[in-house]
């Protein structure tokens, strides 16, 4: 299970700026960022090294932050190799609530995503051939 920093924030000039300052001062390293946002509020999701720890230090900086689990599943970079993953899931109604992709130096592209059933879906997808990512690929662990 990959674990990733979730920040809420205010939609306003600069906060985007100073979230990733904060996690910066910490000596954290940011590996992939994605922000969902309304008009008014945003949702920062970062890979970072030490996820626990940079949750604590945007918590200690007034932020409202947490670690969420996610998936991380290995496919090829090539056209087709993410629609491949989402039909498998969707054929076990597996039901995505977001998701966002990492290149890997190797080639390959990681999906994150956030689904309804994290913990049971790795082994489902594993026994199909899909290859997880493990954290230690990614980021360094707490």
């Amino acid at each position: 299970m990959i674990l990733q920093l979730s920040v809420f924030m205010q939609n306003e000039r600069g906060r985007m700026a100073d979230a990733c300052r904060t996690i910066a001062e910490a000596g954290i390293d940011i590996h992939a960022l994605f922000v969902a946002d309304t008009e008014q509020f945003g949702v920062l999701r970062a890979l970072c090294d030490t996820p626990a720890t940079a949750a604590e230090r945007m918590q200690q900086a007034g932020w409202r932050a947490t670690v969420t689990p996610v998936i991380g599943v290995r496919v090829d970079d090539v056209p087709g190799g993410l629609a491949a993953l989402l039909t498998f899931l969707d054929e076990r109604d597996v039901n995505v609530e977001y998701g966002y992709c990492v290149s890997l130096e190797d080639g390959s592209a990681v999906n994150i995503l956030k689904t309804d059933g994290d913990k049971a879906l790795e082994a489902v997808l594993a026994e199909a051939g899909f290859a997880i990512a493990r954290p230690e690929e990614i980021y360094d662990i707490d």
